[in-house]
């Protein structure tokens, strides 16, 4: 059998678990920031209403920006996930290109 040492090896049962239990630890993070994000913002939004100046944007607004950005490392960037995956293809073309003499 010829085997390229290169060659990335077919993960085995076990990876692939702790792969999927990773991502959807990740993923229910997510959730459950973007639930806590919502209900603080509704609490917020209701206090703010009662008064002269609409300050609850500031808040809504900057925390969600870090919830885009968390979604962004959990839907894009996550090992396993589809950009993750295309820059791990090209790193390893990349480097088995400058292997070959």
């Amino acid at each position: 059998m010829n085997h390229d040492p290169a060659a990335p090896s077919p993960p085995l049962a076990a990876d692939l678990e702790r792969l999927a239990q990773r991502r959807a630890r990740a993923k229910l993070g997510w959730y459950s920031h973007a639930s806590v994000y919502v209900l603080v913002n509704l609490l917020l939004a209701f206090l703010c209403a009662r008064s002269s100046y609409p300050w609850a944007v500031y808040p809504a607004l900057g925390w969600g920006l870090g919830l885009l950005l968390h979604g962004a490392g959990v839907w894009l960037g996550a090992p396993g996930g589809a950009l993750y995956s295309q820059l791990l293809e090209r790193e390893r073309a990349a480097l088995h290109g400058r292997r070959r003499p």
